[in-house]
């Protein structure tokens, strides 16, 4: 992951330094349960963590044995035995490398999905009080791009509040499934290390214990974690492209802060881009670019391959950094969104009041007229409207076959604004309880 779109805190989870250091936790965890269970003896097991808590482990040196050994495991291995002498001979006992890097894995993904969940609680906070800021804030709803009926600018915000609730629990979702325990030896059996083993690291890592490993954590689960964040990016880039229409001169109902001393084109000095949700738009194809990789790591061969662990070693990392980033830029955008409700409502008058025709129609029909009658009377009022030729309140007025069903106060009624926001309020509770 490049810097210019990573965050420290997600970074660290996957320096060598935090991995080298889950690593001996794993191992240091399954040393003092070898020892309780009197397959290695204590004073190893205490050895084994004094020495080896307190050091700080080499990633110079681990690579220089991995250009060796062609194995990482073992060259961290190698390293630690440096670390904490001839008691080191007794770390590793029945276990297999897949137990270290699948249980590693689980903690790093479990991390990260934390600082995930954290960030869409700011998301959520930033987006809520925006949506409470214009909850009666009128603007025209679109359908196809095109003037459909009123709205408000809370309700929009209200949705995604709704939308990015669900991303959450998504995320509660995949954190809990990706966070389990695998200790179980060559081919998954614990031919060579206890349950009892697994069950402790489980416990003081934090995971529960996976049924059945087969020597590799099944990556259905990975697959899961993965498509869990791909969907949480595709609501980030909706929301983005929102703000990118909003933000279109043509529209201009809300626009991204712009700074003093920011400048928008090197070219155009009047121009202001919606950079940031266009960076959004383009993270969000980065997170989702993970998605496939992820299930075709699912089919492994037999108990076990590697075929997944390269794939991991990018994708772990880069999927997390970059939609952490991704929403924090998103929390930021959102809480200093300048909006313009004078535009809003500019923009919603703008089509001589055609946004009323279904009410029109609707009335028409409880007159006693047909349906495609209605239809075809306001449809024909509406696209004289849309030509020009006056607002369509006005034309109805004067159309003798709407009015014979009718009365002038009557269609004045049907225009009222009120009508389409008086259920504002129902919604909102539904939303934010």
């Amino acid at each position: 992951m490049i810097p210019r779109y990573a965050r420290a805190d997600m970074t660290a989870i996957w320096s060598a330094e935090t991995k080298f250091r889950i690593w001996f936790e794993i191992e240091a965890h399954a040393a003092t349960a070898l020892a309780k269970l009197g397959v290695i003896p204590e004073h190893a097991a205490k050895t084994v963590w004094e020495k080896g808590a307190a050091a700080k482990f080499d990633v110079a040196r681990i690579d220089e044995i991995e250009r060796e050994v062609k194995h990482d495991v073992i060259a961290f291995l190698t390293h630690l035995s440096e670390i904490v002498g001839p008691e080191a001979r007794f770390v590793h006992q029945g276990m297999t490398s897949s137990d270290v890097l699948d249980t590693c894995l689980a903690v790093q993904m479990k991390r990260a999905a934390d600082l995930l969940i954290a960030d869409v609680d700011k998301l959520l906070e930033a987006i809520k009080t925006r949506a409470f800021e214009h909850k009666l804030t009128p603007c025209i709803g679109r359908s196809h791009g095109i003037h459909a009926e009123p709205t408000t600018f809370g309700l929009k915000l209200a949705g995604y509040y709704a939308e990015f609730t669900r991303a959450r629990a998504r995320l509660v979702t995949a954190r809990e499934e990706i966070a389990t325990c695998a200790i179980s030896g060559p081919v998954g059996t614990f031919a060579s290390v206890s349950p009892e083993v697994e069950a402790y690291v489980a416990e003081q890592m934090g995971l529960t214990v996976e049924p059945v490993s087969t020597q590799v954590i099944p990556r259905d689960r990975h697959a899961a974690f993965f498509a869990a964040l791909a969907v949480v990016a595709s609501s980030l880039e909706r929301l983005a492209v929102e703000i990118r229409h909003l933000q279109r001169t043509e529209v201009l109902e809300a626009e991204e802060y712009f700074s003093p001393g920011q400048k928008g084109s090197s070219a155009m000095p009047h121009k202001r881009n919606p950079i940031l949700s266009e960076n959004v738009t383009g993270l969000a194809r980065m997170v989702r670019s993970a998605v496939i990789p992820a299930l075709e790591d699912v089919a492994l061969w037999h108990e076990r391959d590697i075929s997944h662990s390269s794939v991991e070693r990018y994708i772990g990392p880069d999927a997390t950094i970059t939609l952490d980033f991704a929403l924090a830029r998103m929390t930021g955008l959102i809480a200093k969104l300048v909006v313009y409700p004078e535009h809003m409502l500019a923009n919603l008058n703008r089509t001589h009041g055609v946004v009323n025709s279904q009410r029109v129609m609707l009335a028409l029909t409880q007159k006693g007229l047909a349906r495609e009658v209605a239809y075809r009377l306001v449809q024909k009022n509406a696209m004289r409207a849309f030509n020009g030729e006056g607002p369509l309140l006005d034309l109805l007025k004067t159309d003798p076959d709407v009015t014979k069903a009718l009365s002038t106060t009557e269609l004045e009624s049907l225009f009222d604004l009120g009508f389409h926001l008086k259920n504002v309020d129902t919604i909102f509770a539904r939303v934010f309880g």
